[in-house]
């Protein structure tokens, strides 16, 4: 959709209806960071805030001629808000937002509570639910457990194959990339469940907490997701789609990725908590205490607020360099790595105007990939263009 305004809308809606979890993922930028705010909000979502997100979305659906948009359920862990009450949010933001835009129901688990209950309410809503697994039990264990610190998987993975017994239901999968995995057994393991997507996720980081590594000089994490993108290519047998490098692929032929964490398109994405507040990045919580905070609801502000919130300008630069470290203003693979996910690019000194703290790593996997590409012919396109 082409805007007359000079700023773009939001177009994904995550609405935390839950604000606490049944496992203790030691990782989590929710409830084991810096920012505890999930202490002082409702443990989930009422009918009144879904109510007046609902109202929200509608008019920015109004305002910017939106055809389509995404709401996202998440977490916390979402099933936690029991089927009768997700149902009454549900209804309330189906109802809720007009009916001249097409809006699609979406749901983030960690698939431990998923029963045929919950599969008859997301069918009834057409909501498709994506797990948080990764890898086999001996991975996925180093850091999601239950907070008696037992494993989790048999139970996320008992409810992925109910999820797979209605495939229409089944969005994907989401790892977290984890270096003493291995990570072709990771992928290899993962697309046994013929997911459409699986979605792979850097630990967060900043430069003033990096992530782990055994050996620093070696850009480690690139190198693992490279494994993965020549094993997802060895594997012709499998259809699923792997994000990242799917986006790496199509932002290296000069089209627009699908997330946020590359790229150089504004991200379009909010986030409604379970009390009504509004943040632009929630993952921020995992930077400094209040770096997510816009001090905005749904009851006294509009979306529109939050797009023109001094917090969030950096993102309306997204189209261009502007916002970014002069060392990616620089770079010749900006236009793929975007200089890198938001939150990764904090440190106290600098605020957000460094490089990623993934940098090297991006750097590797973007070449790694851009030569495979080139083996078989296919042609990088330029900065900002666009393919069929």
């Amino acid at each position: 959709m082409t805007s007359k305004y000079s700023h773009t809308p939001f177009h994904t809606f995550i609405l935390k209806v839950a604000n606490r979890c049944n496992i203790d993922c030691d990782y989590c930028y929710v409830f084991n960071s810096k920012d505890q705010a999930w202490r002082s909000l409702p443990a989930r979502m009422s009918v009144e805030v879904a109510q007046a997100a609902a109202q929200r979305i509608a008019e920015h659906v109004v305002m910017y001629e939106l055809r389509a948009v995404h709401v996202v359920l998440h977490g916390g862990e979402p099933l936690l808000a029991g089927p009768r009450h997700l149902g009454d949010l549900l209804r309330v933001l189906r109802d809720g937002i007009t009916s001249d835009v097409e809006v699609h129901f979406e749901l983030q688990t960690n698939g431990t509570l998923v029963s045929e209950a919950w599969l008859d309410l997301f069918e009834q809503y057409a909501v498709t639910v994506g797990v948080s697994l990764d890898g086999p039990p001996a991975a996925n264990d180093r850091h999601r457990l239950t907070h008696a610190s037992r494993s989790s998987a048999a139970s996320a993975v008992r409810g992925i194959e109910l999820l797979r017994s209605r495939p229409q239901l089944f969005a994907g999968l989401l790892a977290v990339v984890d270096l003493a995995n291995d990570p072709v057994e990771v992928h290899d393991y993962l697309a046994s469940f013929e997911p459409p997507v699986i979605d792979f996720g850097l630990p967060h980081g900043t430069h003033d907490a990096p992530p782990e590594r055994n050996d620093p000089t070696v850009p480690e994490y690139g190198v693992w997701m490279s494994r993965v993108y020549d094993a997802w290519l060895a594997q012709p047998q499998y259809e699923h789609s792997v994000r990242m490098l799917e986006d790496i692929v199509a932002l290296s032929s000069g089209a627009y990725g699908a997330v946020e964490t590359l790229g150089l398109a504004p991200p379009a994405s909010v986030v409604i908590e379970s009390d009504g507040s509004i943040e632009g990045v929630d993952t921020l919580r995992s930077v400094e205490v209040g770096a997510s905070w816009l001090g905005l609801d749904v009851f006294h502000e509009s979306f529109d607020a939050a797009i023109h919130h001094p917090k969030l300008l950096h993102r309306q630069q997204g189209g261009g360099t502007a916002a970014l470290a002069e060392e990616c203003q620089r770079c010749p693979l900006v236009a793929v790595c975007g200089g890198g996910y938001l939150p990764h690019r904090f440190s106290s000194e600098r605020g957000y105007q460094n490089p990623s703290v993934y940098c090297e790593d991006l750097a590797y996997l973007i070449r790694h990939v851009q030569g495979s590409l080139q083996r078989h012919g296919w042609a990088l396109g330029s900065p900002g263009s666009r393919v069929p």
